[in-house]
């Protein structure tokens, strides 16, 4: 933080010595919600990413160079991140495991090696955009989750960037009222089961020490959180590379097209991933990043914006 006579922390610096390849771009990608994430950026340091850990806001710096991964951490929560450092950055998965027999993919996880599923343990955190991104549009989603962090979120710790900001928790988007839900975007549907997950956050929380499939089973719980929602949270929180978005309205066609050679729904997708186990989501990652798909025509979805209402 920064003090009064203008001087600030001293960060936590952690360097770890990679033994095979880590693509942090890639791996750290499916953190950052839209171009203009407020608490993701990317510069020539490397790439900056705001937490509300269990002890305060932290801001970190990840940076991958040769073979060394070094994280750099500011704020009440910078011992929190340094000693998770690796897990942030996707140390302790292996995609090395992954030995596919289908052709297609046995080349797409060669010409992207070093992806991985990186995990928070911040349910909450993964929750919040997961929840924000139901049933509506990427570019609808993002918009409310950058105006939420902008209007209530905090200035991130640090020598961070300045557009960085720390997502508001749980205490934040419990004392929003409806008028502050609407300067956001964010409908009656979706606040709801926002102001749902929010009332109990401790509950939530305390999942991270679950595996991901009875994590993401218990909060298919919750009212207004379904498979999809759950899927994207295991993914992100507890770095699962076996949680394929189901309900996805792109996915399961890109799968198919790449599998079968043509598009296929939920219980396509579901049979044609069966043999990947316990790596259906690495698959379909892997399928995202070649950017293989049906051909999109027609004119585009015209985004509302139903705060002008």
């Amino acid at each position: 933080m920064r003090h009064p006579d203008g001087t600030q922390d001293p960060d936590r610096t952690v360097r770890v010595l990679l033994s095979s390849r880590l693509d942090l771009a890639r791996t750290l990608a499916p953190f950052r919600y839209g171009t203009g994430d407020p608490a993701y950026v990317a510069d020539q340091r490397g790439i900056w990413r705001a937490f509300g850990t269990p002890h305060g806001a932290a801001t970190a710096l990840f940076a991958a160079t040769g073979a060394e991964l070094v994280v750099r951490a500011w704020g009440p929560g910078a011992d929190w991140v340094a000693e998770r450092a690796g897990r942030l950055a996707g140390l302790e998965d292996d995609p090395t495991a992954f030995r596919p027999a289908h052709p297609l993919i046995g080349r797409l996880h060669a010409r992207f090696p070093g992806v991985r599923f990186a995990r928070t343990d911040l349910v909450m955190e993964s929750l919040v955009p997961a929840i924000l991104s139901q049933k509506i549009t990427g570019k609808e989603a993002f918009r409310s989750w950058r105006e939420l962090l902008r209007d209530h979120g905090s200035p991130a710790p640090g020598p961070a960037p300045q557009r960085l900001r720390v997502p508001p928790g749980a205490d934040v988007l419990r004392a929003l009222d409806d008028a502050a839900w609407h300067r956001a975007g964010v409908d009656r549907a979706h606040r709801t089961t926002l102001r749902l997950v929010a009332a109990r956050p401790a509950a939530i929380e305390r999942l991270s020490a679950l595996g991901p499939d009875d994590a993401a089973t218990r909060l298919q719980s919750i009212r207004g959180i379904g498979v999809w929602t759950a899927a994207e949270v295991a993914q992100r929180a507890w770095g699962s590379p076996d949680h394929p978005s189901f309900g996805d309205y792109h996915i399961p066609a890109s799968v198919g097209v790449a599998l079968a050679g043509a598009p296929v729904d939920d219980a396509g997708m579901a049979a044609l991933l069966e043999p990947f186990r316990p790596h259906r989501g690495r698959v379909v990652r892997l399928i995202e990043l070649a950017r293989i798909g049906k051909p999109r025509r027609g004119p585009r979805r015209t985004v509302p914006d139903f705060r002008d209402i």
